[in-house]
């Protein structure tokens, strides 16, 4: 019987992209656990777990996405929804992808082996999420972190946070769990 990898609460890794987008950031939160796939580029480890999101979440995001439209906000599908790469190559291959493409509910706004910030913004709200792969320091074991970052526009903003955050912790926790749980077994 193999143990669960822990989730860690981190802050938001320094020099990362993620990381300069805090100044005036309303919510922020970030998850480390250990990286399974090292050698994967981190827009690759979000596709691999995006493709296994949970029959729970996919109905949270059901439930969201028609209460949200209520209110005039987007539905914004789900995060495991495929929309073709701008170089028409293969939805689960990350070298299909560039700034600006869409990955399921989100857009790539940064790109790099060791990072992707993906985010989508509305009126209400500007939420961008990272995945950045952190080397082993001598003696340890690589990790990888999950950073959430918010920006408030207005009350609307503040409403949906007040609703929304705790239901998003258990859903970054649950992702970042299955981070260290993808290759396991």
């Amino acid at each position: 019987m193999t143990t669960a990898p822990t989730v860690h609460e981190t802050p938001v890794p320094t020099g990362t992209a993620i990381h300069a987008t805090l100044p005036g950031a309303y919510f922020f939160d970030a998850y480390e656990v250990a990286d399974q796939h090292p050698t994967r580029s981190a827009l690759q480890s979000w596709l691999d777990i995006a493709s296994r999101t949970p029959a729970w979440t996919r109905a949270l995001m059901f439930v969201r996405n028609k209460a949200v439209r209520l209110m005039g906000l987007k539905d914004l599908g789900q995060l495991h929804d495929g929309h073709p790469p701008a170089s028409g190559q293969p939805l689960r291959d990350a070298r299909s992808y560039r700034v600006g493409d869409r990955v399921g509910i989100f857009r790539i706004r940064h790109l790099s082996d060791t990072e992707v910030v993906m985010g989508q913004d509305d009126k209400h709200l500007d939420v961008q999420v990272s995945i950045c792969k952190q080397p082993a320091a001598p003696g340890t074991t690589p990790r990888v972190v999950l950073s959430t970052v918010v920006h408030i526009h207005n009350t609307l903003g503040h409403a949906y946070m007040a609703v929304i955050t705790p239901i998003h912790r258990v859903i970054a926790r649950g992702t970042a769990q299955r981070l260290a749980e993808h290759g396991q077994g």
